[in-house]
């Protein structure tokens, strides 16, 4: 769980995130969303507001409801009260709806969710053709140049069983960006890799940032949250227990809950 793999690395000094997302407007609003598994009151009243190009890490411990919640923003798990706006669509059950936000919305899971009797590149190509109807050839290209994008351009030919688990990750980031989202939803992506994998992922991760792609992130890996985040989150049991931009959060936290979350996170 530790931050060491992550502490070596840095966005350049011209690329650390401001907190000047000022002026951007909302592409996603949350407003007193709950959420139930029977009589299990899993989301309570959970209030978020992210502006187009914000970078946002959710922390918490296991079961907080963290990856439950990032779910409920493609509607791969269905909020009971209140509202999911995302650019401007409601999230409710009209599947018209779900199928416009789920177009602009990236997800990377913690398993790769790869076909494993598809090439790396046919995987990329899947989405733009049959959801986007894009021509083969023009999703070809697209895809070789997110392949490039991740490094790993030279394994556009072999299947996801030839290659590592931080080379299959990366290939599930360019696959999400093959269909050119405008945010990319982030669910513990590095907890199935083996550490010498980690660093390989989050530098992918951390070059997306640069480049101004509005990312919501849940990960244990504190280092990362100390250099791409805007803001942090942590939540708890169901909740949003505190929200600050990284210094604040690392440095200062207010709740008696994050401190002591961190002192055990940090001390791994």
């Amino acid at each position: 769980m530790g931050n060491s793999m992550t502490e070596q690395a840095q966005i350049p000094e011209t690329q650390s995130p401001s907190a000047s997302e000022e002026g951007k407007p909302d592409i996603i609003r949350v407003e007193h969303m709950h959420k139930w598994y029977g009589d299990f009151h899993v989301l309570q009243d959970l209030n978020l507001t992210v502006r187009q190009g914000e970078r946002i890490v959710i922390c918490g411990p296991s079961g907080s409801g963290k990856s439950t919640f990032i779910r409920c923003i493609n509607r791969l798990e269905e909020h009971q009260k209140g509202k999911i706006i995302v650019d401007d669509v409601e999230l409710t059950d009209d599947v018209r709806q779900i199928d416009t936000v789920r177009r602009e919305v990236g997800m990377v899971f913690q398993h790769f969710n790869l076909f494993p009797h598809l090439t790396v590149l046919e995987n990329c190509c899947l989405s733009p053709i049959w959801v986007r109807k894009i021509p083969r050839k023009e999703a070809e290209a697209t895809a070789m140049e997110y392949l490039e994008r991740v490094k790993i351009p030279d394994q556009a030919n072999k299947y996801p069983g030839q290659l590592s688990g931080g080379q299959q990750q990366r290939v599930a980031i360019a696959r999400a960006l093959c269909m050119k989202p405008k945010i990319m939803l982030f669910d513990e992506p590095t907890s199935a890799l083996d550490p010498e994998m980690i660093k390989e992922v989050l530098d992918v991760m951390i070059e997306l940032a640069g480049s101004g792609m509005t990312m919501i992130c849940v990960t244990h890996e504190m280092g990362f949250a100390k250099t791409v985040a805007d803001r942090v989150i942590f939540m708890d049991g169901g909740e949003i227990v505190e929200e600050a931009p990284p210094h604040e959060f690392f440095n200062n936290p207010r709740e008696p809950r994050t401190q002591k979350f961190l002192q055990q996170i940090l001390q791994h």
